[in-house]
């Protein structure tokens, strides 16, 4: 779902769309602002961090230096991340490598709720001196990466997942409506990332709680695939976006209904190409070699 999201956030900067004529805000950028921007990219930094600590947790079970494989892993994702910054500068990888490091791999020998404490207060500080974006990377990722051992046990708390989506949809309508009194300088003021927050928080719980639906099937069926190859779906993703975007015009550009129908038909192709690889395959392409980096050794693709 973070993946889905992610692409509508990227296209429009990466294509430098017109959002503002004759001092108006146009109506598709302005829905963006309101449900799309700073909502998906929160939600992306968080899984980052609880990623890399399930990967910490699971390493320390198979080698007796799980932190070296931790560095490798995130060494990897930042020479990974400095090519894609050419085509899609401010991309989040190079970002999420280098917190990895100078941040993660250092307080990893924290107990978690240590690690989720300074991450709530680092994000408390990003949002009170800042208007939200790269400055809450840090504190969502400390957060996710002492959240690492929730997943495991997310199906017992169905109750608390309800009472946080309920708090957080309330508060995301306070927010909206905060963020709606300046909606030209949407993405540089703390309603905005407060909104946004918010906002993140009503999606990911909203989604937690479809997952214990009759829904869960057919959106497991289509976002699962692309979860399991996230890292190649994100970074192909920048790959046809941006030849396609000029391709069709949207350089500079007011024509954001074409944003959507770009984002609708390559999520369509990450999702067949995922199904039709993983079930030839192990891993994904980035993936594997991210993991044959990471272990520094050729691991099977195959099986």
């Amino acid at each position: 779902m973070a993946l889905c999201g992610i692409l509508l956030v990227n296209i429009p900067p990466v294509m430098e769309m017109t959002r503002v004529v004759d001092g108006r805000m146009l109506p598709v950028p302005h829905a963006f602002d309101m449900f799309v921007q700073q909502r998906f990219f929160p939600i992306f930094s968080l899984l980052f961090g609880v990623g890399f600590g399930i990967f910490l947790r699971r390493a320390a079970e198979r080698a007796a230096r799980p932190r070296v494989l931790l560095l490798r892993r995130l060494l990897m994702l930042g020479a990974l991340g400095a090519l894609h910054q050419i085509l899609q500068p401010g991309e989040a990888l190079l970002p999420y490598a280098i917190i990895g490091l100078v941040l993660l791999l250092p307080l990893s020998f924290l107990p978690w709720w240590a690690d989720l404490a300074l991450g709530a207060a680092a994000l408390v500080a990003a949002v009170t001196y800042t208007s939200g974006g790269i400055a809450v990377i840090p504190g969502l990722m400390l957060i996710g990466f002492g959240l690492a051992g929730l997943p495991a046990v997310l199906h017992r708390h169905t109750a608390s997942v309800a009472a946080v989506f309920v708090l957080s949809l309330g508060l995301s309508v306070v927010g909206l409506l905060w963020q709606e009194q300046d909606p030209l300088s949407a993405g540089f003021t703390t309603s905005s990332a407060v909104a946004g927050l918010c906002m993140a928080t009503t999606y990911l719980t909203g989604f937690l709680l479809l997952l214990r639906t009759p829904a869960e099937r057919p959106l497991s069926a289509v976002l699962e695939p692309l979860g399991r190859m996230a890292l190649t779906n994100y970074v192909t993703a920048t790959l046809l976006f941006v030849p396609l975007g000029h391709l069709l015009g949207l350089h500079r550009s007011t024509a954001w209904g074409a944003v959507l129908a770009l984002a609708a038909g390559i999520l369509l192709v990450q999702v067949l190409w995922s199904r039709w690889w993983l079930r030839r395959f192990r891993y994904g392409p980035l993936e594997w070699v991210w993991r044959c980096f990471t272990w520094w050794k050729i691991v099977p693709l195959r099986g």
